[in-house]
Formats: C-alpha cells, structure tokens, sequence
C-alpha cells in the first residue's frame, strides 16, 4: 500500500470540504460520502484504513454504521465526529466499536494528531514479528546478532540505523512516514526531528546501498516518507 486511505462521512458539506482538503493535502488518499447508506457501501467496497464519521447522518445514524461495520469484522480505527457531548453518546459510540470520540466544534490539529496515532497503533498491530534477518545483493543483516556485512566485509550499523532499517524491511514496498519511523524507532526521546530520519536513511544509503545517489532500497516517497523495495 502505497498510503493510507482515510474515509470521512458527514452530511455537512463545508465540513466535509475542509476535512477532504486537509487530510489529502497531509498525503491520505481520500474517500468521502455525505450519507450513512453510502458511506457503509464505500467503506465495504474499499475498506479504508481509519473510518471518520458523523453520527448525525441521512438514511444510517454513524452509530447503526459503525455496529455494521464492526459487525462484517473490518477493525479499522473509527472515530466519531458529534455536536453532542453527553456522557452517554460517547459510551454507546464506544461500546458499538468506535475507537475514538471527538465533540464539535474540534481543533482540526487535534483531529489529525489523533488520526495519526491511531494508525501508528493499528500499523503496529498489523505488523507482527519483525524481519530477523535481511539479505539483497552483497549484503546481510543479522537483526538479532546486530551484524551486517557487504561484500563479506563487516559493515558498522549503529542500533538505531538496525532499528530503522528492520521496520522499514519489514514493512516492504510499504510507506511508513517520518512520523511513523520517529514514534516506533525513537519513541520521539529527546525530541528528535523529521530531519533525524533523513539523516539515518542518508547513513543506511551510504553503507548498504551501491550508490547511495541512486538508491534502489531505501526509496523517497516525497511528500510521504520512506519505504523499503526488496
């Protein structure tokens, strides 16, 4: 998968305008509808990666959708969008399977770190056992021994650089982002950047890769992130 799909269901069109613009403009591919019948086709049809729905929708109310949904066994994270704030709406949207619940009016901030976290936990739920060892062209990597060499020749990784290049391979033709990379590598401890990920993917290139100007492995998704080809 080359990005993730984000599917947002709301009957209000400016609302729906906004969230479509934003999150494509962030690099989500983008499904949208405007009703709960419609909404529930699409999301059957193309099973998205993280569902965003109104409750107050035409024809199927977000909580009828969200029970549907869980019921045919789809467990993308699903949060919910609601002018109502009662104590007794979020535990019913919970309890029929929503995984979050965020009031209007929201911070559009709030939503989008709350979208990212969610898919950070579902790719990790998803991703099982890591690669224990990687092998392309003259080169091996022992994951669990910490080794690498080329050509035969013993390579220095440092524990990061194996920590980045084990998710990334084990994730193959994947684009995990520099977000994702920073919270599953570094747990974000102090504070690194989205530039301390290009600056590993440049090392990694330098030692493992034939030319590290061209690249045939560590691949760019610009605007995206990184994503390992075998």
């Amino acid at each position: 998968m080359s990005e993730q799909t984000v599917m947002i269901i709301e009957d209000d069109p400016a609302m729906l305008r906004g969230l479509v613009d934003n999150f494509t403009h962030l690099g989500y591919r983008v499904v949208s509808a405007r009703d709960g019948q419609s909404g529930l086709d699409k999301t059957l049809q193309i099973r998205p990666d993280l569902l965003i729905l109104d409750i107050m929708l035409p024809r199927i109310s977000g909580y009828e959708l969200c029970r549907l949904v869980r019921q045919q066994g789809l467990e993308m994270p699903i949060i919910m969008l609601t002018a109502k704030d009662q104590e007794c709406d979020v535990v019913l949207g919970l309890d029929l399977g929503a995984d979050d619940y965020v009031a209007k009016p929201f911070s559009l901030l709030e939503l989008i770190a709350r979208v990212g976290s969610l898919l950070r936990r579902a790719r990790k739920r998803q991703a099982g056992a890591l690669v224990d060892e990687l092998r392309f062209e003259d080169v091996t990597v022992d994951f669990r021994k910490h080794e690498a060499l080329k050509a035969g020749r013993p390579v220095e990784l440092t524990r990061k650089e194996l920590a980045l290049l084990r998710l990334l391979a084990s994730h193959e033709d994947e684009v995990l982002t520099r977000d994702e990379l920073l919270d599953q590598v570094w747990g974000y401890e102090s504070c690194p950047t989205s530039r301390t990920v290009d600056n590993h993917i440049a090392k990694l290139r330098a030692k493992l890769e034939q030319a590290a100007s061209e690249p045939r492995h560590l691949i760019t998704v610009h605007g995206s992130g990184y994503k390992w080809r075998p």
